[in-house]
């Protein structure tokens, strides 16, 4: 095993740590670390993301489940159009996406670039959503109509399967202000959406890809770990002040990303 692999494996371990210990997050760091520490291409990356992602937050699904804080029948409702777009969009859209896509002088835009910008762009998305302060745990009092609905999960399922992230900062204020659910449930309903669409987004990477299943299998196993000591070590740390520091961490990340791919 090369040094690179090692800090790999480490950094799979802080990626469960940071979704046991803030329910959320931890994916965003996934991405990054498979393009930049161990050299690959966004289009796997986002790939082996989605899977690691999907498999963690199934485990964390049972977890909430067990404390009551998840809603599945409403998971399961929202899921339907998030997981059409999001295995549409890594079976048909990602991998179809010109390799160059257009130039501004004598700068080409390329597709591995583009990926890594949006996700970029929703990393700052993110890092603002952890980093206000959320202090209504109460949803309105009317709930939408389900079209608004199937057309917010098809936008959000799209985002998903582009950037390889879960989405769980898109999902949780989504049913919160749309399906009228208090946060804690909001949080726990969304890891039923975020396993649903990871796993199936994978599926339609499976064709397309050479998949390194002894890498993904042991990175993921990692990862599930750390979820496993993260839930544990919540119990004595404050989560919202966690929150809001990887938040911070995440807004530099995000600039850093824009700064090495634009540079």
């Amino acid at each position: 095993m090369d040094s690179n692999h090692l800090l790999g494996y480490i950094g799979a371990l802080i990626v469960g740590l940071v979704l046991g210990l803030i329910g959320g997050g931890g994916s965003i760091l996934t991405v990054p670390l498979l393009v930049y520490l161990l050299g690959y291409n966004p289009v796997v990356a986002t790939a082996y993301s989605l899977f690691v992602v999907g498999t963690t937050s199934l485990v964390g699904t049972y977890q909430k489940y067990k404390k009551g804080l998840v809603d599945l029948k409403l998971g399961l409702a929202f899921s339907f159009p998030s997981f059409l777009a999001v295995y549409l969009s890594r079976r048909y859209l990602v991998h179809n996406i010109p390799e160059a896509l257009f130039n501004i002088g004598n700068y080409t835009i390329t597709k591995d670039i583009a990926i890594m910008i949006f996700f970029s762009i929703i990393m700052l998305l993110a890092s603002v959503s952890m980093i206000k302060k959320t202090t209504n745990n109460k949803a309105p009092e009317e709930k939408q109509a389900y079209y608004k609905t199937f057309v917010q999960g098809i936008i959000i399922g799209t985002i998903t399967g582009i950037i390889g992230a879960g989405g769980g900062f898109l999902y949780v204020p989504a049913l919160v202000l749309w399906a009228n659910i208090p946060m804690k449930k909001a949080v726990g309903t969304s890891l039923v959406i975020v396993t649903i669409n990871s796993l199936i987004g994978f599926i339609g990477d499976i064709q397309a890809l050479d998949i390194e299943w002894v890498f993904l299998l042991t990175f993921t196993l990692i990862s599930i770990l750390g979820i496993v000591l993260g839930v544990f070590l919540s119990k004595f740390i404050s989560a919202e002040k966690l929150k809001k520091s990887f938040g911070v961490f995440t807004l530099l990340m995000a600039i850093y990303i824009i700064y090495k791919e634009l540079s």
